[in-house]
């Protein structure tokens, strides 16, 4: 599991797989298996990033949202980097 001081409050948005996104593939599951299953998304920013969104509301909406749309270009793109990369 990936550290929570660790985080970035946006991960990159290369166009390619970066080491940010193999460090956090498990969090990138994580915020795709909550999001199935209609998790409350400042719980989710509070379990995951230890980021009380009643406190600082804004923060935990950008990380969420912005670490969520990275968890979904995984699922369309990113993985064809990860499957290339193992195959070496």
């Amino acid at each position: 599991m990936s550290d929570k001081s660790t985080f970035l409050d946006r991960p990159p948005t290369d166009a390619r797989l970066t080491d940010y996104d193999r460090a956090h593939l498990s969090t990138y599951l994580r915020l795709l298996d909550a999001e199935n299953e209609g998790a409350c998304w400042q719980e989710v920013a509070q379990i995951i990033f230890g980021i009380d969104a009643v406190s600082d509301r804004a923060r935990a909406e950008v990380v969420y949202q912005s670490h969520l749309a990275r968890a979904h270009w995984m699922t369309q793109n990113g993985y064809r980097d990860l499957i290339r990369s193992s195959l070496h």
